[in-house]
């Protein structure tokens, strides 16, 4: 796993939506306001799955750099399951294929931190500073773990300040693996350059961010005693019976069958990059497993109602305006990130909350509406080399759900 790649990996479900805006769907567009002000908000009626327009939209088209994909999408009582053909291997791809999650992660960081939050086990407003002494250079004022989660900490983003891999680079280095620890001090303190500040004051803007993700991590293993590995399987995996969701660690080895992930180097040439390491947050799953880890959480089944409502809160100021957004097209102009679920408003009323996440090779989503009207987990093998935009396999399965009788054909 790349961690470029996980920076960048919140433009899914955004650039999703305004794809499908961009068609011309009929009805008025909730907003980032009425969404923070709304966190439950209910989403409108959907239509019945109509399986030859999800069929349709998951297929590999030209101009995709993807090589297959696999895709889940439920509403109550009814759940569709697809995947398409390996046009490397030519063999299809199973329905319960593995692949890695990339960000997707931090949604199940988030919940183990409100976890131990319901446990008191964690001040949410208590600093980083106070729990990991040393940590932060003395150029960073103090940040809280609500401002880590939330995406208000105004830390710079992992590596910053690096020159850019090359695809050469990134296909060779698939098998680094750094600690949390190895992550904070070499973005923090990097030899050679100059080291990074802070991007804004804690607390006043919102900006997606990886590293305080890496330092909440290493916040979980503080206070726990034990390694994130241990805590998600503990505390989410086990007790929903996850168990094609894994957290590899330092084993590469992708468990059977899974989807191979692509990458094509200078040469042209294409990688199957499937293993790969990365850092203890990277994750491996499959479309029916993140559709259950996605449904007992929106159904309470993880944390109490004051922690979850949390993930449904997008920050906002003294006026009770959400933040600003800045330093990406992840939101517009305004938040829309709660604690590790983005909310992307739709067409017509209604909001998605969800995750997207890249791992070199891969590109991943799962969404769902706040009262699971309707959900939805994709993977597609992405050989593209800007993994900032959305694979265009997203927007054709969003415009499938809203408006099946336009898409099937």
């Amino acid at each position: 796993m790349q961690l470029r790649a996980r920076r960048v990996a919140a433009l899914g479900l955004a650039g999703s939506v305004l794809a499908v805006l961009a068609v011309g769907l009929p009805g008025p567009r909730a907003t980032a306001a009425s969404a923070a002000r709304t966190p439950a908000s209910t989403a409108a009626a959907f239509p019945p799955l109509a399986p030859a327009a999800l069929r349709a939209a998951i297929e590999t088209r030209p101009g995709d750099d993807a090589s297959g994909a696999v895709a889940r999408v439920g509403e109550p009582g009814e759940v569709w399951r697809g995947a398409t053909v390996d046009s490397r291997t030519g063999r299809a791809i199973p329905r319960n294929a593995h692949f890695h999650i990339g960000s997707v992660s931090k949604v199940f960081e988030t919940t183990v931190v409100l976890q131990l939050a319901a446990q008191g086990r964690i001040d949410l407003d208590r600093t980083v500073q106070d729990y990991l002494p040393g940590l932060l250079p003395d150029t960073f004022g103090p940040i809280t773990v609500r401002e880590l989660i939330t995406y208000t900490s105004g830390l710079p983003d992992v590596d910053e300040g690096k020159p850019a891999d090359s695809v050469d680079d990134t296909i060779a280095r698939r098998f680094d693996y750094r600690t949390f620890d190895e992550i904070v001090r070499g973005t923090l303190r990097p030899a050679g350059r100059p080291w990074p500040g802070p991007h804004f004051a804690p607390g006043t803007k919102q900006e997606y961010n990886s590293l305080a993700f890496r330092i909440a991590g290493e916040l979980i293993e503080h206070v726990t005693g034990r390694s994130f590995k241990q805590e998600v399987t503990a505390r989410i995996l086990a007790p929903l019976r996850l168990e094609q969701t894994s957290v590899p660690e330092r084993d590469p080895v992708m468990p059977r069958p899974y989807l191979h992930g692509y990458q094509i180097d200078s040469q042209g040439r294409t990688v199957d990059v499937s293993a790969q390491e990365g850092d203890p947050t990277s994750m491996i799953s499959t479309p029916a497993d993140l559709d259950r880890f996605l449904t007992a959480l929106f159904r309470g089944r993880l944390l109490p109602p004051a922690q979850l409502t949390l993930m449904f809160t997008v920050p906002t100021d003294a006026q009770g305006r959400p933040l600003p957004f800045v330093g990406g097209t992840s939101c517009g102009p305004q938040a829309c990130f709660g604690a590790g679920l983005m909310s992307t408003p739709l067409p017509g009323g209604g909001v998605l909350w969800g995750k997207t996440g890249h791992d070199a090779g891969y590109a991943n989503g799962m969404f769902a509406t706040r009262d699971l009207s309707v959900r939805g987990v994709y993977s597609v093998s992405d050989q593209s080399p800007d993994q900032s935009a959305p694979p265009p396999l997203a927007s054709r399965l969003l415009a499938a759900v809203l408006t099946p009788q336009g898409t099937a054909g």
